[in-house]
């Protein structure tokens, strides 16, 4: 159900490289009139939300507060070896959910954001 999403950011670039690092990407950016935007990658034959970095002042980064997306990965442990690499820290280790769910990781982004990692495997 989920059609679009969008992760706020206080420095685009460093967002960017980030998000670049951990999820080996390449994020496009575009200012619409003072409104940037890190478009994250997608692919038409792959099921799934895409969604962007946006930087405005009416989007502030948060920890705690808002929705949480979770990010799609074949195996969390590999995006988890990037985090702390790229400038971000770990929360929540990769974590077994149960009942054949995978598993799960949350992670703080270089902007503050809470983000969660997610894997079958």
């Amino acid at each position: 159900m989920v059609g679009w999403f969008e992760v706020p950011v206080a420095d685009m670039e460093r967002a960017k490289k980030f998000y670049d690092a951990v999820f080996d990407i390449s994020i496009s950016v575009h200012d619409l009139g003072g409104l940037k935007m890190g478009w994250f990658p997608s692919d038409p034959n792959k099921k799934g939300a895409t969604g962007s970095l946006v930087q405005h002042e009416m989007y502030r980064p948060s920890a705690t507060d808002g929705v949480l997306v979770y990010f799609s990965c074949k195996d969390v442990t590999t995006e988890l070896s990037r985090v702390e690499h790229a400038g971000g820290a770990i929360k929540r280790p990769k974590t077994e959910i149960g009942d054949g769910h995978g598993f799960m990781a949350l992670v703080t982004d270089t902007e503050g954001n809470r983000i969660a990692l997610h894997s079958l495997v």
